[in-house]
């Protein structure tokens, strides 16, 4: 390492949000610039510890004290080389990802870890920046052609990969911009969409075609027929898990209560000049967000953003502990107390509570919801006599998951087999039951991180490699039975 004893000398710094009262009049990304000279200092604390634990806590198998040593040598131009290595989009990850290669640093043990995730997302904006990332083309053409259906992270690292080893991909997208849930279901303030677009040009530059509005297997406008996904030698299923899951209790019906994807996107429509106004909006409104993760924080952040009057968010399982819990040994993932961004804008975070009902108005929408406190006893949320409680509210967005993918259309057109927890089923090449289709991210793992669906759409795209030319070159960093450390 450029400095083996650089975690003794320096403290681990992170970038400064902007002022909230700042940032809320905006939709820009939330963090000040961060001084280069301090970066420097902070991919110096990678320690020379021997056998480093992030790169296995990273799903991408991400080559992390390599590219910290060239930052800290000013070897920049190295280091998008090393980064790039094992990840397509270190933008996305270096925004997006709860950095489970920062929780497994050794450093970690006892001290606060490397700021990996930082560093990693510093070298590839100034990668863009120089132009160091460039369009790599194939110098070889295989003839073979590849359809992937589905745009997220999954799909276009599939897609990235396979054209890259020389074969014809189109990538089929059913909304109308590519992005998948990048475009639409992320804020703008996590993560600019300039930075989804600068990609995708390096893509279509390399030779991947990009069809929006195409919805495979769907009749009407836009529809695009399974006779004309057989046509392609092999065919990529990455559509992610976008089956929401419900919450089927009295009152359900009244007007007023959404899903967070039916919330988020339009608010991302807003800021794509699409619209004037979102037409599901908190401006003005008490707001109740059921679900405690990380798309309840998105909605959090919007509704901020659009003027709510106030939000709540709520959460069926207790508080998590400020440090590691016994039972949370480094280096699994640190299930503890975290404040995002949204969080610090404002709200206030419910825990260990399960809403009963809703009631509603004289014109049909909600008004108000009855929950109550729970604990867990024996497995199972047990209801906490006398905790029950009613809070008005004008707008309730349901941000409690997804089930597995949509099953209705591609899914049951194409006959693939599903696996115990609904999901595709593929083999250990990522393949479905059905030759030459395959699939991956969370269409086939179920609703994950960022970062696990790059590391399927590489390990997949090796899978199809193979069976299009008989062997491959490609890196496969994962086997489709890995299962996430959260």
């Amino acid at each position: 390492m450029g400095e083996a004893t650089g975690f003794l000398k320096w403290g681990r710094t992170t970038p400064t949000r902007r002022a909230v009262e700042v940032r809320l009049n905006d939709w820009r990304e939330v963090y000040e610039p961060f001084s280069r000279d301090e970066l420097t200092l902070q991919a110096g604390r990678c320690m020379d510890c021997g056998i480093p634990f992030c790169n296995n806590g990273c799903p991408l198998g991400n080559l992390i004290p390599d590219w910290n040593d060239l930052v800290y040598r000013d070897h920049w131009r190295e280091a998008i080389e090393r980064l790039h290595a094992t990840n397509n989009f270190p933008e996305f990850t270096g925004r997006l990802c709860p950095a489970p290669c920062e929780a497994s640093c050794v450093l970690g043990i006892n001290q606060d870890p490397v700021t990996i995730k930082q560093v990693e997302v510093e070298i590839v904006d100034r990668a863009f920046a120089e132009g160091w990332i460039e369009p790599v083309v194939s110098e070889v053409k295989t003839g073979k052609r590849v359809a992937v259906v589905g745009s997220g992270p999954a799909g276009l690292a599939a897609a990235q990969q396979l054209t890259r080893a020389g074969h014809d991909v189109t990538v089929f997208e059913r909304a109308d911009r590519i992005g998948g849930l990048l475009r639409y279901g992320i804020p703008e303030f996590k993560l600019e969409k300039r930075h989804v677009d600068r990609r995708l040009e390096q893509m279509k530059a390399e030779g991947t075609t990009f069809r929006a509005n195409s919805n495979v297997g769907a009749a009407g406008e836009g529809g695009v027929p399974l006779t004309e996904l057989r046509e392609f030698d092999a065919t990529v299923l990455a559509g992610g898990a976008t089956a929401w899951r419900d919450l089927p209790i009295p009152g359900r019906e009244l007007g007023g209560i959404h899903q967070a994807m039916e919330f988020l996107p339009i608010g991302n429509r807003v800021q794509q000049g699409d619209l004037a106004e979102p037409t599901i909006t908190a401006a003005g409104k008490r707001v109740v967000i059921i679900g405690g993760g990380d798309t309840g924080a998105d909605c959090l952040g919007t509704a901020h953003r659009q003027g709510a009057e106030s939000v709540h968010q709520f959460e069926i399982l207790p508080r998590p502990p400020d440090t590691r819990a016994p039972t949370n040994p480094w280096p699994t993932w640190s299930n503890v107390f975290r404040v995002s961004s949204a969080h610090e804008e404002g709200g206030e975070r419910v825990y260990s509570v399960n809403t009963e009902r809703f009631e509603g108005d004289e014109r049909g929408n909600v008004r108000a919801l009855l929950a109550h406190e729970v604990e867990m006893v024996d497995g199972r949320f047990e209801k906490i006599e006398g905790t029950d409680f009613e809070l008005p509210c004008e707008l309730v967005l349901l941000a409690m998951g997804f089930v597995g993918p949509d099953r209705a259309g591609l899914l049951d057109d194409l006959g693939v087999d599903l696996d115990e927890r609904g999901n595709v089923a593929r083999d250990a090449t990522f393949m479905t039951s059905e030759p030459g289709v395959f699939a991956c991210g969370d269409m086939g793992r179920g609703q994950s991180l960022i970062v696990w669906a790059i590391a399927e759409g590489r390990s997949c795209a090796a899978g199809v490699d193979r069976y299009l030319t008989g062997e491959t070159d490609l890196p496969a960093p994962i086997a489709p039975t890995a299962r996430p450390l959260l």
